[in-house]
């Protein structure tokens, strides 16, 4: 019992350091204050386009082979990489829908988010930035 203890504890505090939030953040200068999952989850599936004020939204993501999109996408839908990439493919193939736009790594979202009033994105970190506004945090899932 002795050993499993340490053990234990150290594999909690690895569980729980490996856990993160994310930041679904906007321009500062964007209308929009707070989004809703659902609403989020609209926008990084295609199934709306625009803010809930009617402006068209430029949708942020990182590529898809990047580990913390995997992490933002199970947080936020409760799906795989592997079934939001097949989801995304069968709306491209269909001509339904175009994917959120890649960008190599969150330095890159965060001028883009800088630069773009109408541009939704998301970050591994809060931002400090006072030209951005978090407008969710998602509670990234713990390991199943």
């Amino acid at each position: 019992m002795r050993l499993r203890l340490p053990l234990l504890l150290t594999s909690l505090l690895l569980a729980g350091a490996a856990r993160a939030d994310f930041y679904v953040v906007v321009n500062a200068a964007n209308p929009e204050r707070n989004l809703s999952a659902k609403e989020a989850i609209a926008l990084y599936m295609g199934r709306s386009r625009a803010f809930t004020n009617g402006e068209i939204a430029l949708i942020l993501d990182l590529p898809r082979d990047d580990p913390r999109r995997a992490a933002f996408y199970q947080a936020l839908t409760g799906m795989t990489v592997a079934q939001v990439n097949s989801y995304w493919s069968r709306l491209m193939f269909s001509g339904q829908s175009v994917p959120p736009q890649a960008l190599p790594d969150e330095t890159a979202m965060l001028a883009a988010l800088r630069r773009n009033p109408g541009a939704l994105g998301w970050l591994s970190r809060e931002p400090a930035d006072p030209a951005l506004r978090t407008v969710l945090v998602i509670k990234e899932a713990a390991a199943r």
